[in-house]
């Protein structure tokens, strides 16, 4: 019986004066995402593609898009999707009923564990990321070079004030407490490590900072929402060998008994929006038992005082449908996410005749956003031209670019980059050393 509701801000003020139903008889959504002119909603046991067709503001085409097929009635089967740099789709399935999918090679997938899944927009190249014997995994967020990061609930058995947390999404890696629904998927030692422990505080959203709107010092740190604790926390990455600690800070509290945080996100100008569900939920959760449909919720945007104010943040007044492939990858390195996010979709969109444009551009004089953000676009396209591409990148002087380079290796299985990749196994940096290892082991 839920929906999903279109809030539209028509005079530019930030707040919206218009809401349309978009979608009704919507199962639970967890999760939206727009994408190349459709919704991609999460509502337990699919992912739907919502689009409206004719711009009422209605969706009158509904396709399911991913079939999990599992339904247990705890909200924790799947979570997302979120559109990772690469252009691939990320989302997560929680509970442990048993699910059966084909993986792009053919292989049956048979699997009760908690995953974060990962395909094409398209749906093809279907595969697991990680598994776990963890209970609710939610958030998926990625820096700018790639690394993800995922919170979620009974990562261990409740000890010391421990439970919950944040994990650093090494592909392959299976975290998580022991449990059977893990049994059998293949790991080499043990469980990986969980990098910020959290006791019952229900994390349940994520975002990675990418502008400078808070200032220079909160991009790339993840903010991450709280629904039992009541607050949004900031943490900064900080490289501890091949993975992450967290510096760990309030950054949003509330006393307010019936303030449920739920989803933090970015807006375009920098700003972060709050979503508060308020006092309903009560399904499976053993903080909330008390149904208070009366307290409502609400969406808050949080600026930094004295903030410039960004102009045009999503790049409206561009002349996008003119631009050729030069001037889009000019944009690639444009201060504004927004306006870099869409010169790489339009770009990724040209294929393969965008190549020789990408490959200068992931060239020095280019600034390291441009040729990472280069690097990414050719992820996104098929070919010999665009994997060359990204093998020339993995000899760029600047470590983040490789890592970059490396994870895009990874993702498409690139059998030629492996003499490139082999010498990095013995990088001083471990961050390079863990991805080359990670390259080879997909590429066989």
């Amino acid at each position: 019986p839920h929906r999903v509701v279109r809030l539209e801000d028509t005079d530019g003020d930030g707040r919206f004066e218009r809401a349309t139903e978009f979608a009704d008889r919507m199962m639970f959504p967890q999760g939206a995402m727009y994408h190349d002119g459709s919704l991609f909603v999460a509502a337990p046991p699919h992912i739907w593609k919502l689009t409206d067709a004719d711009g009422d503001g209605i969706a009158e085409k509904r396709e399911i898009w991913w079939d999990g097929k599992t339904l247990t009635g705890c909200a924790n089967d799947v979570h997302g999707p979120q559109l990772g740099p690469d252009g691939w789709f990320y989302w997560t399935k929680g509970a442990f009923a048993e699910q059966r999918h084909t993986l792009s090679d053919g292989r049956e997938f048979v699997t009760r564990a908690a995953h974060i899944f990962r395909s094409r927009p398209d749906g093809t190249l279907f595969e697991p990321v990680l598994t776990g014997g963890m209970d609710n995994p939610v958030g998926v967020s990625f820096t700018s070079a790639g690394e993800r990061f995922l919170c979620g609930t009974f990562f261990q058995i409740p000890a010391a004030g421990r439970r919950d947390g944040i994990i650093h999404s090494v592909y392959g890696g299976v975290y998580g407490k022991e449990n059977a629904a893990s049994d059998g998927h293949i790991r080499t030692g043990d469980l990986m490590p969980i990098m910020t422990h959290m006791g019952a505080a229900a994390p349940c959203g994520t975002t990675v900072y990418r502008s400078t709107g808070f200032g220079s010092a909160f991009t790339d740190n993840l903010f991450v929402c709280y629904f039992n604790l009541r607050k949004i926390s900031r943490h900064e990455l900080i490289p501890d060998g091949a993975t992450y600690r967290t510096k760990d800070s309030d950054f949003l509290t509330s006393d307010h008994p019936d303030f449920r945080p739920t989803d933090v996100l970015e807006d375009a100008d920098g700003s972060l929006l709050v979503v508060d569900t308020g006092g309903w939920y009560k399904i499976c959760c053993p903080t909330s038992q008390l149904a208070k449909p009366d307290v409502l919720g609400g969406i808050y945007r949080i600026r930094r005082d004295g903030a410039p104010r960004v102009a045009d943040p999503r790049g409206l007044k561009l002349p996008w449908v003119k631009m050729d492939a030069v001037a889009l990858a000019q944009l690639l390195g444009d201060p504004r996410p927004e306006v870099r996010d869409r010169a790489m979709f339009r770009l990724g969109q040209q294929g393969a005749s965008a190549v020789p444009v990408l490959v200068q551009a992931t060239q020095p004089p280019s600034s390291p956003e441009t040729r990472r953000n280069a690097i990414w676009t050719l992820a996104r396209i098929s070919g010999p031209e665009a994997r060359a591409a990204v093998r020339t990148a993995l000899n760029d002087p600047s470590p983040e670019i490789v890592r970059t380079a490396l994870n895009v290796a990874s993702l498409w299985r690139d059998t030629l980059a492996a003499p490139a990749v082999i010498s990095l196994l013995e990088n001083a940096n471990p961050h390079l050393a863990r991805l080359a290892a990670e390259t080879l082991g997909r590429t066989g």
